[in-house]
């Protein structure tokens, strides 16, 4: 029976400490699904300020687009030409409809064609046409204006009739025709400005542009026949197909059988003799004949110190060949004793060559081949 409950005691021990367990993860399950919300509403909220303070930016930068000097000017001229035509088209219709209710279209008609050929010189500027267009469209925006501005100026002085005075009436003809006319000037003041703006920003590309024409015509100047021959070639060619740099070069080398730009024959000519002239002048200020081959294999394989003669050379004049006609010179001297330096007055025979003596260089016979030629035939004997 003892054992019995004390298993009881037991289970109910177990499953005590199973709640616990269950509750204890249940309580940390909660704390983490509360701080995920936590971090879940910061991020909410940061990601709200940051695109809060993009829009922010974003208005700033709008602002500061709209509110540069380029586009005040713009739109402000646009403002003042509408309130110009909207104050003085009504008193041109009046003045119209009183005359008979027939002639009403007249007015809009007069300050339509002002404003109609003020916008065809600005098409005309957008589009490059000729001068004479736009002064053609200024002169005739200008005397429609001017028509419209009279008969402003006229009905405003007519007022005096309303019982207005003469003062007010005459100031109000005035106005009437300076707000008529300074509409169309100020757009065509605003069509200047924008028209040398837009050309000083392309004064790069004018310049190019200008450069390109001088030096083409300098090149049809000095190469007449080989442009025509270029410009017959681009045309014979399919569109498009073949640029006109490429026609010159081609034609060039029909000409002069080069495909250098600028030289001809009688410049290659003229650089071989420079470059013979330039030989020549080498040969003179060495005191002796240097050949091309000699100065290549000089160039790829110099030769070392120790093969230059003078005193402490490794060759003696036994090795160096005999001048034609002229007897070799007997030496008067004894020779230094063999060991010394390992030479020895032989009569012509090379000398022994001892262990540790530097080789002679592979250009040594070479030159010494090349040089026993050109003093041979320099006095006269051929082999």
């Amino acid at each position: 029976m003892a054992s019995w409950h004390d298993e009881r005691r037991r289970n109910l021990a177990a499953e005590a400490e199973e709640r616990r367990k269950n509750k204890a993860f249940d309580a940390e399950l909660r704390r983490e699904e509360r701080r995920k919300d936590r971090e879940e509403d910061r991020e909410v909220k940061a990601q709200a300020r940051r695109d809060k303070t993009a829009r922010r930016q974003a208005r700033a930068a709008r602002r500061e687009k709209t509110l540069t000097p380029g586009n005040v000017y713009r739109k402000g001229t646009l403002i003042l030409v509408a309130l110009s035509a909207l104050a003085s088209l009504p008193a041109q219709i009046l003045h119209f409809f009183a005359i008979h209710w027939m002639l009403f279209p007249v007015g809009p008609a007069v300050e339509g064609a002002a404003w109609v050929m003020a916008a065809g010189v600005a098409y005309a500027d957008e589009k490059k046409l000729p001068a004479w267009v736009r002064w053609l469209l200024r002169g005739l925006s200008l005397s429609a204006a001017g028509f419209a501005a009279n008969i402003n100026y006229k009905y405003g002085l007519s007022l005096t009739e309303h019982g207005v005075s003469e003062t007010n009436a005459t100031a109000a003809g005035i106005g009437l025709a300076a707000v008529t006319m300074l509409g169309p000037l100020f757009f065509e003041v605003r069509q200047w400005v924008l028209t040398l703006s837009a050309s000083t920003g392309d004064s790069k590309k004018r310049a190019d542009e200008k450069a390109r024409a001088k030096h083409n015509r300098k090149r049809y100047r000095d190469h007449k026949d080989v442009v025509k021959l270029a410009k017959r070639l681009v045309s014979a060619a399919p569109f498009g197909t073949l640029k006109f740099e490429e026609a010159f070069a081609a034609a060039w080398e029909i000409f002069y059988g080069t495909s250098t730009p600028g030289m001809t024959p009688a410049m290659h000519a003229q650089q071989l003799a420079s470059r013979q002239a330039l030989a020549a002048a080498m040969d003179d200020a060495n005191g002796s004949p240097i050949s091309t081959r000699g100065r290549l294999l000089q160039m790829l394989h110099p030769a070392p110190s120790v093969l230059i003669s003078g005193p402490g050379s490794s060759q003696v004049d036994s090795q160096m060949p005999p001048t034609v006609g002229k007897p070799a010179k007997t030496p008067q001297k004894v020779a230094r004793k063999e060991g010394e330096d390992g030479r020895r007055s032989n009569g012509g025979t090379p000398p022994k060559r001892r262990p540790g003596t530097v080789k002679y260089h592979p250009l040594a016979g070479l030159a010494a081949a090349d040089t026993a030629r050109k003093i041979t035939t320099a006095n006269g004997h051929h082999h």
